[in-house]
């Protein structure tokens, strides 16, 4: 499949998740694809090896993400955590569909991180960073919202990341099916949480379940 293919079929995709991609961003997101599917064969980024499959499992599923963000910032600019990132799903695809949207790519392996940089220069993203580090020790100012795609459980999720919370933000953790037992331990070790929303992910194309949990300190409720 020819990068135009996989061009119209990303373009076909998107248009039910009302994202209303430019040519620009279309054309960035094949050319990250590009820079994925290179860059795997020596950094092993992702298990997934065929561009087709990369592409609806990996930067679909990553644009679902993008409209309950959306929705969440309600026409402000706002500072996004994207940990565990990988080869930086979802957060090079969020910093390509969404420039108000300042993204940093958390992950403790050093080469992935240095992909993550490399994305940022080769597709001039001024508003995606990098950071190598374990995310419980990372220095930096707070953010309004953070995120995880296949990172780590919701208790273990939040606990390592609570004190780069802004006052007033939330975790948006992203999930497979309705993870039941994941939520009964976060209730357990961390009661003074509330999982405030769950929302169904629908990626086109992609035949499984998603969904999206939104979370925040009992005190920010009101």
């Amino acid at each position: 499949m020819t990068d135009l293919d996989l061009r119209s079929r990303l373009a076909t995709a998107a248009q039910p998740l009302g994202l209303g991609l430019t040519d620009s961003q279309l054309d960035q997101l094949i050319a990250y694809l590009g820079l994925l599917q290179k860059w795997n064969k020596v950094y092993n980024l992702t298990a997934v090896r065929d561009p087709e499959a990369m592409l609806t499992q990996h930067l679909v599923d990553s644009l679902s993400l993008i409209p309950p963000l959306r929705r969440h910032a309600a026409g402000q600019a706002m500072r996004l955590m994207d940990v565990g990132s990988g080869g930086g799903l979802p957060g090079v695809v969020i910093a390509i569909c969404d420039p108000t949207i300042d993204v940093t790519c958390v992950d403790t392996v050093g080469k992935k991180a240095f992909f993550i940089a490399q994305v940022a220069a080769e597709l001039g993203l001024p508003n995606l960073h990098a950071e190598h580090s374990r995310v419980e020790k990372l220095k930096t100012a707070p953010f309004d919202v953070i995120t995880s795609r296949a990172f780590a459980s919701l208790a273990d999720f939040t606990e390592w990341t609570r004190m780069h919370l802004k006052p007033g933000a939330v975790w948006a953790a992203m999930k497979g099916q309705h993870p039941a037992e994941e939520l009964t331990e976060l209730a357990k070790r961390a009661p003074d949480l509330s999982v405030f929303h769950v929302e169904q992910l629908d990626v086109p194309g992609l035949d499984a379940q998603r969904c999206l949990l939104w979370i925040r300190p009992t005190a920010a409720i009101g």
